[in-house]
C-alpha cells in the first residue's frame, strides 16, 4: 500500500531538507570576526532601545576590537582564562577535601557548591575556546 505518492514524497523530502542546506551555506564566525559581529549585534540593540551611552562605549569596543584583535590574540587569552578555571577547580577541590576531612556537613555543602561553581566556569571557557 502506496501512502505518497514519488512525487509528493520528493517535494516532501525537498521541503524539509531546504533549511538544512542553507544552515550549511552560512560558515559560522569564529575569533575576532565572531567577536565584532557581536559587538555589532549590541550596538543594534542599543540604538533600538535608545541607548546612547551604551552605544557610544560599544562603538569605543569595536573601534579597539576592530584595531588591536588578532585570532592568535584571542585565542592565548581564551587559553590562559581555562588555564586559570582549571587552577581555581583544583583549589576548589583541594578545599572540599579538607572540609571532608573535618567533617562539618555545613562546610563540605559550600565546599561542594563553590567546587560546582569552579567546574561551571571551567566548561564555560572551554566552549568559548572554538569559538
Amino acid at each position: 500500500m502506496n501512502f505518497l505518492p514519488p512525487f509528493a514524497l520528493m517535494v516532501l523530502c525537498a521541503t524539509l531538507a531546504a533549511p538544512l542546506m542553507a544552515d550549511e551555506q552560512t560558515p559560522e564566525l569564529t575569533g575576532c570576526a565572531a567577536k565584532r559581529q557581536g559587538i555589532i549585534n549590541q550596538i543594534e540593540l542599543a540604538k533600538s532601545r535608545g541607548n546612547a551611552d551604551q552605544q557610544a562605549g560599544l562603538e569605543t569596543a569595536l573601534n579597539e576590537v576592530t584595531t588591536h584583535c588578532t585570532d592568535a590574540s584571542l585565542r592565548k587569552e581564551r587559553e590562559t582564562k581555562v588555564l586559570d578555571a582549571k587552577h581555581e577547580v583544583s583549589r576548589r577541590q583541594a578545599d572540599l577535601e579538607k572540609a571532608m576531612k573535618k567533617g562539618d556537613p555545613e562546610r563540605i555543602n559550600k565546599r561542594k557548591d563553590k567546587l560546582a561553581a569552579s567546574r561551571k566556569e571551567l566548561q564555560e571557557a572551554v566552549d568559548e575556546l572554538d569559538k
